[in-house]
């Protein structure tokens, strides 16, 4: 992160919005957009943002598979036929 191009003002990205989203497009970095010296707003490129959604999709994902590793690890699983028939009675489901 460069803090002399990368923080600015919402004023100054106002009134250049132009020449800042041709920065967004050509180096990719987000920007952060400041109101009384406070961060307030990240601005990214549409493409940068998109593969940082793919990058939490996937961490969620290998998140999940964890999470049931560790459960089958544990013992806290059990047979789908058991399981369907305690979701048939508990559901009042008709075989």
């Amino acid at each position: 992160m460069d803090i002399t191009q990368d923080i600015q003002s919402l004023t100054t990205f106002r009134n250049n919005s132009v020449a800042f989203l041709q920065q967004l497009k050509k180096n990719k970095r987000p920007v952060i957009l400041t109101v009384n010296g406070k961060a307030a707003a990240v601005v990214q490129d549409a493409e940068a943002y998109q593969r940082l959604l793919d990058i939490a999709a996937r961490a969620d994902a290998v998140e999940g598979i964890r999470q049931g590793l560790e459960d089958v690890a544990k013992g806290r699983t059990r047979p789908v036929r058991e399981f369907v028939a305690s979701f048939r009675r508990d559901h009042g489901i008709p075989r």
